[in-house]
């Protein structure tokens, strides 16, 4: 499984970006996939995850400003990110996980997580 992430970049705080990530190989579309940040000097941590039934999770700090979504046929994930604040400057990752992987471990175990795409940088000015 590959994971190809695309749509990161340098906008101004207030604005918004959307980010794609299409698996292709043997990808399952029931799969839970989601994206997380890594900002300089900080850990991972989980942006939102979706599971195949369109079952959605986010950090405190995305809530109301991020949504996560998927199209199933496409083997595609997104993340839009409007109302963009300095602090969400950071590498985003998408993920995916096998068969039955829920997103629980996403949140708490992410070492467990086997797909990963690469990072795309997201810069947001003040």
């Amino acid at each position: 499984v590959q994971l190809q992430a695309s749509g990161g970049g340098l906008v101004q705080a207030g604005g918004s970006l959307r980010l794609s990530c299409a698996a292709s190989g043997n990808s399952g579309s029931i799969n839970t996939m989601a994206w997380y940040r890594q900002a300089p000097g900080k850990e991972r941590e989980l942006v939102a995850s979706v599971t195949g039934t369109g079952t959605t999770n986010y950090a405190d700090s995305v809530k109301g400003r991020f949504t996560i979504s998927r199209d199933n046929a496409k083997n595609t994930v997104y993340l839009q990110m409007n109302s963009l604040k300095p602090e969400d400057t950071a590498v985003y990752y998408c993920a995916m996980g096998d068969s039955g992987l829920g997103p629980v471990v996403f949140m708490r175990v992410p070492s467990a997580v086997p797909y990963w795409g690469k990072g795309t940088l997201v810069t947001v000015s003040s």
